[in-house]
């Protein structure tokens, strides 16, 4: 069980936000999807409509998971993001300025999908990559 929600979150991580192929999300994520993030919190829908966001901001994203641990029905996992800034972001416009952030995120798992998810990143250094004071 351990291993099957460690391979999950990999799936989720390296083919859905990694590459893109949003499709995945009602496969992989539970129809009652909760994401925790920082001062935000996204329902599916809602998260449905960030995360082409932050693709478009960084079409070059790269996602690299640095750690995993999985216990009982969660699974804690810390990351690396590597992205060109060439998009509008969270109401900054393009940058063309090369980005490093990092994050922790733990999912919670329920009937072989993601539902519930607590994740917290460096929002601060992010921003001042990008130039914002």
């Amino acid at each position: 069980m351990l291993n099957e929600n460690k391979s999950l979150i990999r799936r989720y991580v390296e083919e859905c936000i990694g590459k893109g192929d949003l499709s995945l999300m009602d496969e992989l994520l539970a129809p009652s999807y909760a994401l925790h993030m920082n001062a935000d919190n996204f329902d599916l829908q809602g998260y449905k409509q960030f995360q082409p966001s932050v693709l478009g901001a960084f079409p070059d994203g790269r996602w690299a998971i640095e750690d995993m641990v999985a216990e009982g029905d969660r699974v804690a996992w810390r990351y690396s993001f590597y992205g060109t800034h060439l998009g509008e972001f969270m109401g900054l416009p393009a940058t063309g300025k090369q980005l490093r952030g990092i994050g922790m995120v733990v999912s919670r798992i329920a009937g072989g999908r993601i539902a519930e998810e607590w994740e917290i990143y460096d929002a601060a250094g992010m921003f001042r990559q990008l130039g914002v004071k």
